[in-house]
């Protein structure tokens, strides 16, 4: 099959492009606002502008729609008309144009994965500001269900899982355990207003307390009062390596992930939080920990996680541009359980007590909703229990 055109509708076609873009470029100088995004290691800011992208397609196609019919009514333009193909039965049908969805594979670029140390990822946690001790006991939790006990395993421990077919160039793959090794407190050494040099400080100054491990995780979680570079902007969350020369010749994996409770519930804890970007929505669903800004940083955690492990110094497994990599875990964003889809996580369990949301069980009874992950075997976006 292929598609014939005139002189005319071309040149509408160039100039609908062009006026698509010169919208970009307005939408751009309008400052329109950007949802949730994460930037991803060294420093690379991976933009997730959902909204501005679906704005800027509607008018550009728009645009499009508007120089189309002027074409139809032109006597003898043909615009990008498809040949008639035979069909079953000898019928002629006409096929249409139609956007297609590019397919998310994360194409390995040779560089090494976390494969941990004895058949475990070790993570250390930086807690930035002041968590009380019920915030602390939910995080702590969290890593705690990703052993098995007693022959038992979690939901949690089933969701990581999909990370062990990351496999890098020498056999090596991501372990499939995490276990949270230890703990420190810094009570604002920075200030309450940070940058991304300032996070990478605050995790060389935890080495005072922690072993410097290459193949471990360090994570910075900063407190609600807490600002930070992009933080609300461009970024929820983000992981790193540090420097060499920083850190005694090793270059060390770290994460930064931020309360987003008083700043920006809506962008970096959907979807317990209405984002302003969106229509309302009614029925959010309930944090399972009673804590929107805890419970939206566990979704940051998990992100971070899977992607510093499959992707530690941004030489591994992600989709796109280096500058702005999708990963295990952002390449799904927004995809929480079957059948999600933009502005909807997917089916998800229900508390018949407190009437919160959840697709993922824990130890000491504890819930929580963890973000679909890129899985290599089957190549698709999967949540959890699919």
């Amino acid at each position: 099959m292929g598609f014939v055109s005139q002189p005319l509708p071309l040149l509408l076609l160039v100039a609908g492009w062009l006026a698509g873009w010169l919208l970009d470029y307005l939408l751009a100088a309008l400052r329109v606002p950007a949802p949730v995004s994460f930037v991803t290691s060294q420093h690379f800011i991976a933009d997730y502008r959902m909204a501005y992208t679906k704005q800027a397609t509607q008018m550009k196609c728009a645009a499009l729609l508007l120089l189309f019919s002027v074409a139809s009514v032109i006597d003898g333009a043909r615009v990008l008309r498809p040949e008639p193909s035979k069909e079953v039965g000898g019928l002629l049908a006409r096929r249409y144009l139609r956007l297609v969805e590019t397919e998310t594979i994360l194409d390995y670029h040779n560089g090494p994965v976390l494969s941990g140390t004895d058949g475990k990822l070790s993570a250390y946690v930086i807690w930035y500001g002041d968590f009380n001790e019920t915030d602390k006991a939910t995080v702590r939790d969290f890593f705690a269900s990703f052993q098995v006990e007693n022959g038992t395993v979690t939901d949690v421990s089933r969701w990581w899982n999909m990370t062990y077919g990351f496999k890098d160039a020498t056999g090596a793959s991501v372990p499939n355990d995490v276990m949270l090794m230890g703990e420190t407190n810094n009570t604002y050494s920075k200030g309450k207003n940070l940058n991304n040099t300032h996070i990478e400080e605050i995790m060389l100054d935890s080495l005072s307390v922690f072993p410097a491990d290459p193949n471990a995780v360090y994570f910075v979680l900063t407190a609600a009062d807490v600002e930070v570079e992009d933080f609300c902007m461009n970024s929820c969350s983000s992981h790193f390596a540090s420097s060499p020369a920083a850190a005694n010749g090793l270059q060390l994996p770290y994460a930064w992930v931020g309360n987003a409770k008083d700043q920006c519930p809506g962008m970096c804890a959907w979807p317990f939080a209405q984002p302003s970007y969106m229509p309302a929505q009614a029925n959010l669903p309930l944090p399972p920990n009673g804590d929107v800004g805890v419970d939206g940083m566990l979704i940051q955690v998990a992100y971070m996680l899977a992607g510093t492990a499959t992707n530690p110094f941004n030489n591994a497994f992600y989709q796109g541009d280096a500058a702005a990599p999708l990963e295990a875990g952002t390449a799904c964003v927004g995809s929480f359980g079957v059948g999600s889809y933009s502005g909807y996580p997917g089916e998800l369990k229900k508390d018949v007590i407190t009437g919160s949301e959840y697709n993922a069980e824990g130890v000491n009874d504890r819930k929580f909703l963890l973000p679909a992950l890129w899985d290599p075997n089957t190549r698709k976006c999967t949540p959890l229990g699919v």
